[in-house]
């Protein structure tokens, strides 16, 4: 099936991001009456590893709380992210999902899932599945932290940390036992989709224990204009089970696990003619299964001592498993690939309060990654499976050691500095098969932030930032062999280097009783890049023959707005809207920077009709992207004419008619327009309802 035709650009949608603009300019100063020592603090812990008001720090944060993803009709994760500042989304097929923070993405981006790394040897520098491995339906917030982080986190946090924070009911308050349960489902029609979740917990003082089950059923995807879009359906599971006890004075104990699982996701660009294609790549792409195993021992001190004042370590293993069945469109060869990491981790951090307006934060950490590949093919017109090089060479590991230390001193009444920094020592090994003979690939350096906050006003405050990062080079760089989307096909290639970032940014936050805005700009230089360069071959089958180098140098600078304000006691506006910009150089030539997502962001108005009801309207919005590279211009999920520009319309109404029981019924892309998100390898769902049911106890 080849893509749909795309309508033509409309300067309606320039002119609506024109007015997200000018109208947050116009109303972000507040009325004379408005207090600024009444406002609403919201709590981060991720921008500066301790628990602290994304109003003070420098760093340019978003926060989705545990009721706005329970609002949000979620297919993975990351989809609660979508129209936040700063944030884009791309999904490549149904069942996964990426963010693209200041043009970066994949494993320029840590990924952070209740303090360990969700990232691991086999990530990409490029939108990947693992992500949607995290139940959205247990967590409690997700964070992000736009800006390089790998101070405090790093390899791999050069665009930011994105952390998944899962839910901990506390039963501090309780001398007797007591307990607490919600049970969730929801149904909607452009998908039809059935999501459930289940979740209990019991506890008193110093004690608790909770876990969940959530599924999910996912049919066919009914794009703009009712056309339903062929292997876009799947079906997920996960299950999470934690307990938290006191043990003596300020010390606690967690324990927990998580598991998720997809049996069965097509990979759906793959499956169809994409643009300039009169035929699929694949007759056959199953991502079979797609799994994540996750046990995770937490120990905290909240007792002061001479060391520090609170502290914590964590210890975990994460296994995710990435398995495939395979074959290319004309072939009678199917190939079954199982590819494995187990992810071993070890963190401490502690915090020191040194007088009224200086405090420390220290740390280490160490992660070591293994893992396992293999691949059959087998002729399906008879013979007996043969086995194949595989994607990752079997028995690669990669080890990552590092110390750091943040300081966060008020040096003045109204100026607050936070410096970072950290050593790290990354080393990679890929073994005798791989290469001919053992290979270690080290990388150790130094990286830093710093930033000033100053609060020019009791509300208004001057943020800026200076941070310098790296990502080595992990298994999925140094040694891919096999195919990759769009019509490529990987060979290794062990004498790379790493990238390093530095990026500056400034703005302000200004935040009141009716009002909380951030303005940020941005610009980053990035070198070394790691990018898949073309070597002029060609398998039997067609493929190009592309091979990961430290080719390019990249320049990325932008501008993200969000704002919340009441206009009234019950009625309330929300703003979000991203731009950036990428020039990337490649062996002498300029050229637009690949995926760099357009002008893009979200409005909306919500208004709290009793205490019962809430009506929220709202729209999403992109304008159209045709500053393309060249590796995006033959992308066949991009179309080479140009992304064009959307708006979808949305409307919620939410009716709480008991304390116990909450209802949502969505009326989603009201003008079933058919649009594809930039970068995206199937067209965004089109006109649908979507109904939440939700009982609490």
């Amino acid at each position: 099936m080849a893509p749909s035709a795309r309508r033509p650009c409309k300067a309606s949608e320039f002119s609506r991001a024109a007015i997200v603009w000018l109208a947050a300019f116009l109303i972000v100063v507040p009325p004379p009456e408005a207090r600024a020592d009444n406002a609403l603090e919201t709590i981060q812990v991720t921008a500066t590893r301790r628990p602290e008001s994304t109003f003070e720090v420098p760093v340019a944060t978003t926060v989705v709380t545990r009721e706005a993803i329970a609002k949000a009709p979620l297919q993975t994760v990351m989809d609660a992210l979508r129209g936040t500042p700063g944030v884009f989304i791309q999904q490549t097929t149904p069942g996964q999902g990426v963010v693209v923070l200041r043009g970066l993405k994949g494993s320029e981006i840590l990924h952070v899932v209740d303090g360990f790394r969700l990232n691991n040897a086999i990530f990409r520098n490029a939108p990947s599945q693992y992500v949607a491995l995290v139940d959205a339906q247990s967590l409690e917030r997700i964070e992000v932290a736009r800006g390089p982080m790998s101070s405090l986190y790093g390899s791999d946090a050069m665009g930011g940390v994105v952390q998944m924070l899962g839910w901990e009911p506390d039963f501090s308050d309780a001398s007797d036992w007591g307990g607490t349960a919600r049970l969730r489902a929801a149904w909607g029609s452009a998908d039809r989709s059935t999501l459930g979740r289940g979740e209990a917990a019991v506890g008193r003082d110093g004690l608790a224990l909770s876990g969940g089950l959530s599924w999910q059923d996912v049919g066919e995807r009914r794009t703009g204009g009712g056309e339903r879009m062929p292997f876009s359906a799947y079906e997920a599971v996960s299950a999470d089970l934690k307990l938290r006890a006191r043990v003596g004075d300020g010390q606690e104990w967690m324990a927990s696990a998580q598991f998720t699982e997809q049996p069965q996701t097509p990979r759906h660009d793959e499956l169809v003619a994409g643009f300039g294609q009169e035929t699929p790549n694949s007759a056959e792409f199953l991502f079979e299964p797609q799994e994540r195993e996750f046990l995770h021992l937490r120990w905290r001190d909240t007792l002061p001592g001479p060391w520090w004042d609170s502290a914590e370590a964590h210890l975990g293993q994460q296994l995710i498993d990435d398995s495939r069945r395979t074959r290319d469109f004309g072939s009678f060869n199917q190939d079954r690939e199982h590819n494995r990491v187990t992810t071993r981790g070890l963190t401490f951090q502690a915090f020191k309060e040194l007088d009224a307006s200086h405090a420390i934060t220290w740390g280490a950490d160490l992660y070591d990654d293994e893992v396992a590949s293999s691949r059959t093919r087998r002729d399906l017109r008879g013979g007996e499976a043969v086995e194949r090089a595989p994607r990752f060479p079997d028995g690669s590991t990669m080890r990552q050691v590092g110390i750091y230390l943040a300081d966060d001193w008020a040096i003045a009444p109204a100026v607050d500095v936070l410096g970072s920094l950290r050593w790290s020592d990354v080393s990679t090994r890929l073994p005798a098969a791989a290469a001919g003979a053992d290979v270690e690939v080290e990388d150790a350096g130094i990286s830093g932030n710093l930033g000033v906050s100053w609060a020019l006003r009791p509300e208004l405050r001057l943020v800026s930032n200076v941070g310098y990062g790296f990502r080595a080079p992990n298994v999925f760089d140094l040694g891919t062999f096999g195919d990759r989307p769009g019509n490529r096909f990987s060979v290794p290639n062990t004498a790379l280097d790493a990238e390093t970032v530095t990026t500056v940014d400034a703005g302000f936050k200004f935040r009141n009783v009716i009002t909380e805005a951030e303005l940020i700009a941005f610009r980053s230089f990035y070198r070394d890049k790691i990018t898949a360069v073309l070597t002029g071959q060609q398998t039997d089958s067609g493929r190009l023959v592309v091979q990961s180098r430290n080719a390019t140098s990249l320049g990325l600078s932008g501008i993200e707005l969000g704002l919340r304000r009441a206009l009234s006691d019950a009625l309330q506006l929300r703003l979000a809207s991203t731009w950036t910009r990428g020039d990337e150089r490649f062996e002498g030539s300029d050229y637009p920077a690949d995926r760099i997502p357009p002008l893009s962001g979200s409005a909306g108005l919500s208004w709290r009709i009793s205490e019962q009801v809430l009506a929220e309207a709202w729209f999403d919005y992109a304008r159209r992207q045709d500053r393309y590279s060249p590796r995006d211009r033959a992308d066949p999920r991009i179309d080479p004419e140009g992304t064009n520009g959307w708006t979808s319309w949305n409307l919620r109404l939410g009716w709480e008619p008991t304390p116990h029981l909450h209802t949502t019924l969505q009326l989603l892309n009201a003008a079933d327009t058919r649009y594809r998100e930039f970068g995206s390898g199937i067209d965004a769902p089109g006109l649908g309802w979507h109904l939440a049911v939700e009982f609490l106890y």
